[in-house]
């Protein structure tokens, strides 16, 4: 049974799909926010989370043969050391007070060329909070006409 098995397929080959995801990973890495089509940015949420995970893990760990393991797990993702280091040492801090959504992405709209569909992932700050989890402010109601009042001026 092929139960649970997405795979975004892309329109690319396996190593292809691979090969792209790990560097837009390791863009995404390197500068916090890139702009790509909207199905790329899809793919590459999981997989940046995945990785994002390996270096909570590391950094939480006591044991350095852990920590060297999560490392190695991570470079061998992204096939990039100096992204995997970059991540290991320095952005890892910001996401030691979340449990999971590190990225989020913007909808941009269609891109000239082609009409693709693009957006922007980004890696999600440590204090950061989304619009959608912010509580919006009240705004004071109009006190609404009594029925009284609008039938005594009609009479009048």
């Amino acid at each position: 049974m092929r139960h649970r098995k997405h795979n975004h397929v892309l329109g690319v080959k396996t190593a292809h799909r691979r090969s792209l995801i790990g560097n837009l990973a390791s863009a995404l890495f390197t500068n916090a926010r890139i702009t790509t089509t909207l199905s790329r940015a899809k793919a590459l949420r999981p997989f940046a989370e995945q990785v994002i995970t390996y270096a909570k893990k590391a950094e939480q760990s006591a044991d350095k043969s852990v920590k060297l393991h999560y490392y190695r797990l991570a470079i061998a993702k992204l096939r990039n050391e100096d992204a995997a280091q970059l991540l290991f040492k320095e952005r890892v801090q910001q996401f030691l007070g979340r449990t999971g959504g590190y990225t989020r992405i913007y909808k941009l709209g269609a891109r000239k060329g082609d009409a693709a569909e693009t957006a922007i992932i980004e890696l999600v700050a440590k204090d950061d909070k989304s619009p959608a989890m912010t509580p919006k402010a009240k705004t004071a109601r109009k006190p609404k006409a009594k029925k009284e009042a609008a039938a005594a001026s009609a009479q009048a």
